[in-house]
């Protein structure tokens, strides 16, 4: 299988890279700086790297990058810097899930593209309608006025939401909501929820990144998992 990741360079992303390309996946990435890569990644036979910033390339170089590509993942994020927090592009991840669902369109193909997302549990599924405290709505609607990478999140979901939607013959999608992140060595076991099962602000649970780019390798790999998952926001949360 032919998968394209952008946000390949972070902390989640490169674990995802390395977990596909175990699976024996033929992985393109897009990332501004391929020395970040890890030399056990950069130098795969399996992996072809495209020097770029996503949002530089043009829709005609995009659409080639997704030609004949099975499953597009996003792993992208703002840096946790001010520049990063406050600077621009403002709708990174927002921004790339558009232009690459458009991307995968204009090949027209014959079945169904993944489109894998990486979010945050602090995003809800307005689809669901999924029960918030009042004490938690000011929080979040805090943190959309003061930090605007949150406002991205929610922002590429609702367009997988209300633009691609259900029904699209030509992408579906997934968007992976993880809790706290922490770095583990391992996969570890964890669970997975339609809905967070406890709250992202005063009662946070932990994701270990490893254990994500796990499961968004299941999402793209295995069909079953897929068709349990497509269209929603899973929530994984570490035992």
């Amino acid at each position: 299988m032919n998968i394209l990741i952008v946000g390949a360079s972070g902390a989640t992303g490169r674990l995802l890279t390395e977990e596909l390309l175990s699976r024996g996946e033929f992985v393109k990435v897009i990332v501004r700086s391929p020395e970040k890569l890890p030399a056990t990644i950069r130098d795969h036979e399996n992996l072809t790297v495209i020097q770029a910033s996503i949002l530089d390339l043009s829709d005609a170089e995009l659409t080639q990058h997704v030609k004949g590509y099975a499953a597009v993942a996003s792993c992208l994020g703002h840096n946790v810097d001010f520049k990063g927090m406050f600077g621009n592009p403002r709708k990174l991840v927002t921004d790339a899930a558009r232009r690459l669902s458009d991307a995968i369109k204009a090949n027209a193909p014959e079945k169904p593209i993944k489109y894998v997302l990486m979010n945050t549990a602090g995003n809800s599924n307005r689809d669901l309608n999924e029960p918030i405290p009042f004490a938690q709505k000011l929080v979040i609607g805090m943190l959309r006025l003061l930090l605007p990478p949150h406002v991205d999140n929610e922002q590429a979901v609702d367009y997988l939401r209300s633009q691609i939607g259900q029904e699209d013959k030509q992408v579906e999608w997934a968007a992976v909501r993880p809790d706290g992140l922490i770095d583990e060595a391992e996969v570890t076991p964890y669970d997975v929820n339609p809905s967070p099962i406890r709250s992202a602000i005063f009662d946070p649970g932990q994701t270990s990144r490893i254990n994500v780019g796990y499961f968004m390798a299941d999402l793209i790999t295995e069909d079953d998992i897929w068709q349990k998952w497509k269209g929603q926001m899973p929530v994984i949360y570490n035992y």
